[in-house]
C-alpha cells in the first residue's frame, strides 16, 4: 500500500479514506506484478485490462431516455489469486526499486533544471534592475543640469527685466523733461 501511495504520489492514505483498496483480483495482481512501481490505469467504468496509459472505453452504451441507467455487465466469478514464487516477488521488489530509482533521478533532474532557469531568471532580474537605476540616476543628472540652467536663465530675464525697468524711469524722466 505505501509503495502504491508513493507511485500514485499521494499526500494522504487514499486506503484509510477509502478511496483505494488492496484487490485479489488475479487479473490485477498479474499486471501489477509485471511493471512493479508503474501506475496502472485502465477505463473508467470498465473491465478493461490495465495498462500504463488508459485508452478511452470503446463500449460505450448510450441511454436511450433520461435517467435510464445503462445495462451493467455481470461480473467475473472471481478468480484465486494466482501464487507468487519468492524469485517473482525479489524479482518485483527489484523492478520497484530501479523504477523508484529512476523516478528519483529524474524529479532530481527537473529540480535542477528548475533551479538553472530560476538562477538565469534572477540573473536576467538583477541585470534588468541595474540597467534600470543606471538610467534613472542619468535622468536624475540631466534633469539637474536642466535645473540649473533654468534657474541661470530666470536670474538673467530677472536681471534684464530689472535693469529695464531702471533705464525706462530713466529715459521717461528725460523724455518729460525735455517736453516742459
Amino acid at each position: 500500500m505505501k509503495a502504491a501511495l508513493e507511485a500514485w504520489g499521494a499526500g494522504s492514505n487514499l486506503f484509510h479514506q477509502g478511496a483505494a483498496k488492496e484487490t485479489d483480483d488475479p487479473d490485477v495482481v498479474v499486471a501489477t506484478m509485471s511493471k512493479p512501481g508503474v501506475v496502472l490505469k485502465r477505463p473508467a467504468g470498465s473491465n478493461g485490462r490495465f495498462a500504463e496509459h488508459s485508452d478511452l472505453p470503446s463500449n460505450l452504451e448510450s441511454s436511450e431516455r433520461e435517467g435510464q441507467r445503462a445495462r451493467r455487465r455481470p461480473r467475473p466469478a472471481k478468480r484465486t489469486a494466482p501464487k507468487i514464487s519468492e524469485q517473482a516477488a525479489r524479482k518485483a521488489a527489484a523492478d520497484f526499486e530501479k523504477e523508484q530509482k529512476r523516478r528519483d533521478a529524474e524529479r532530481l533532474r527537473e529540480q535542477a533544471a528548475m533551479a538553472r532557469k530560476r538562477e538565469r531568471r534572477e540573473k536576467a532580474v538583477a541585470k534588468a534592475q541595474a540597467a534600470f537605476e543606471r538610467a534613472r540616476d542619468q535622468h536624475l543628472a540631466n534633469a539637474r543640469g536642466i535645473e540649473a540652467e533654468r534657474a541661470a536663465v530666470e536670474k538673467q530675464a530677472q536681471d534684464e527685466e530689472s535693469r529695464w525697468e531702471k533705464q525706462t524711469e530713466k529715459l521717461e524722466a528725460a523724455l518729460r523733461r525735455a517736453r516742459e
